[in-house]
């Protein structure tokens, strides 16, 4: 299938444009597609158009492609096009005699649901690393996190969605001596960290990404009439998130190659997969992220998968992927600083070079719709690089309406399959019936202490109660013993007086002979 034709030097004049007429038409091989591609270019150069038409070609040749929409001008794709005047001239000028206006059979996915069918995947299937990277942890984080993942399979708990990691860590947190030991240290600060970093992205959406029925990627794999399916992503508003945006796209790629059997080199791709704004992917990745998609990227080919960059300039790519990206597709790029003009040299020396092309002086001149192309040959050797025109797309070249893309979402042989929500039984019921068990226990048990403190309290309170009444009765019979006894003292006192007033009168009455 035709995809660039070569620029020569027989000049005409096209809309007052200088372009040239050829007789050399340049397509990528089918067996080398999954060998990997790159297109780059500056924004407005045509990079979006490119990637239309590739996707174009490889569904004609029976190849089901996924690619995202990022401004929401891919969905075209499945509408005819019609073909307007600057169309007709470039393809009378190109000399493009089988071309033809048509549609392509598309399906429509979304995280949110509203653009097409909804995508979920389970936390567990996520995985740490590509969580950690999701939620930007530092390694500290990142630690605590795996160990919270070995709690869960050590427990055959199941994460599925934001709220079975978020009780998860509530449960570890609130028993934190206990798997200490078993599990090393678990920093109380790192897990209130990683519940923060999960509100936020509760906020962003993220609480739509988890859940079931999980993707199945072998839905991407679908053919329609033997062409390939185009599976288009909408990523408008997705990309709100640049974190989560790419971080999905990594996980689906990751799927893919865990989840593809073993190819070995086929006559064509099962899958072509474009990466729209790969720089994003790449950002702020930590060694161990970088590792793990270079590993993807060159073993995912043996699963008969191509994976297709596009980014704004080949040195968004870090150089062990780069290199790794046979087919290139270099749209213009702008040097008005010394920084572009630096970066305009390091592009061009990714290419193999061509003695009747200058590529540094090209690259700054090409026009919308012109490209630096070189593809692999037969053998696997990249050609020497090329100036071309790409030939117009057979689709419509911009968004179809909202009610166009709901009918083709409900005739889509997927629909109904990913709409409903499933909320089985995992970590956040179970932790929470336990965690209400304990509470329980607890309360039990606080209470129990409390009526045994009432208790001993009472007790305490009654023996006292006793002991006073004891001293009040003690005391009491003492004062009425002293009192006795000062009672008989005072009795005998006066008695004796008594007696003893007689006694001396009688006496003294017999002595001085008193009156008888």
């Amino acid at each position: 299938m035709v995809i660039f034709v070569l620029r020569r030097t027989i000049d005409i004049m096209i809309d007052n444009t200088l372009i040239a007429k050829s007789d050399k038409e340049i397509h990528i091989i089918p067996q080398m597609l999954n060998r990997h591609g790159l297109i780059a270019g500056a924004t407005g150069t045509g990079k979006t158009v490119s990637l239309q038409v590739l996707a174009e070609s490889f569904s004609r040749q029976g190849i089901p492609v996924f690619l995202t929409d990022i401004k929401g001008d891919v969905s075209g794709i499945s509408k005819s096009g019609v073909p307007n005047d600057k169309i007709r001239s470039r393809v009378t000028s190109l000399g493009l005699t089988d071309y033809e206006n048509r549609a392509f059979p598309v399906c429509f996915f979304d995280v949110f649901g509203s653009k097409g069918h909804p995508v979920r995947t389970t936390i567990t299937e996520m995985g740490p690393l590509l969580l950690a990277r999701m939620l930007n942890l530092n390694d500290t984080q990142e630690g605590v996190l795996n160990i919270a993942f070995r709690i869960a399979d050590d427990n055959n708990l199941l994460l599925i969605d934001l709220k079975d990691l978020t009780t998860l860590l509530e449960y570890i947190g609130n028993n934190r001596d206990k798997f200490i030991t078993s599990y090393g240290n678990i920093s109380a600060a790192s897990t209130g960290t990683i519940q923060r970093s999960l509100l936020m992205l509760e906020d962003q959406g993220g609480d739509s990404f988890f859940g079931e029925p999980a993707f199945d990627i072998f839905d991407l794999l679908q053919t329609d009439n033997g062409m390939g399916v185009i599976n288009i992503f909408d990523s408008t508003k997705l990309m709100e998130s640049p974190r989560l945006y790419s971080t999905f796209l990594l996980w689906l790629l990751s799927e893919l190659f865990e989840e593809l059997p073993e190819a070995g080199d086929l006559a064509k791709p099962k899958l072509v997969f474009f990466f729209d704004e790969a720089h994003l992917l790449f950002n702020e990745a930590p060694k161990a992220l970088l590792d793990k998609i270079e590993q993807v990227v060159r073993l995912i080919r043996s699963k008969g998968v191509g994976i297709y960059f596009v980014t704004q300039n080949p040195l968004d790519i870090p150089d062990d992927v780069l290199g790794q990206l046979g087919n290139r597709i270099q749209h213009a790029l702008r040097a008005f600083t010394p920084r572009d003009q630096k970066a305009v040299k390091s592009a061009a020396t990714t290419f193999r070079s061509n003695p009747k092309v200058n590529v540094e002086e090209v690259i700054t001149q090409l026009g919308v719709g012109e490209a630096l192309v070189s593809f692999l040959d037969e053998k696997g050797i990249p050609s020497m690089v090329e100036r071309a025109f790409i030939i117009p797309p057979s689709a419509q070249i911009g968004p179809v309406t909202d009610e166009e893309r709901n009918e083709i979402i409900r005739k889509s042989p997927v629909y109904g399959v990913y709409e409903r929500n499933v909320d089985r039984e995992s970590a956040y019921e179970i932790l929470t019936a336990r965690m209400n068990q304990d509470a329980k226990v607890k309360q039990d048990a606080e209470a129990a202490k409390i009526q045994a403190k009432e208790a001993a309290q009472q007790e305490k309170e009654a023996v006292a109660r006793e002991k006073s009444e004891r001293r009040n009765r003690s005391a009491g019979q003492e004062i009425f013993d002293e009192l006795t006894k000062q009672t008989g003292r005072a009795i005998t006192r006066n008695i004796g007086n008594t007696i003893g007033r007689q006694l001396v009168r009688g006496i003294l009455g017999s002595i001085f002979g008193g009156r008888r």
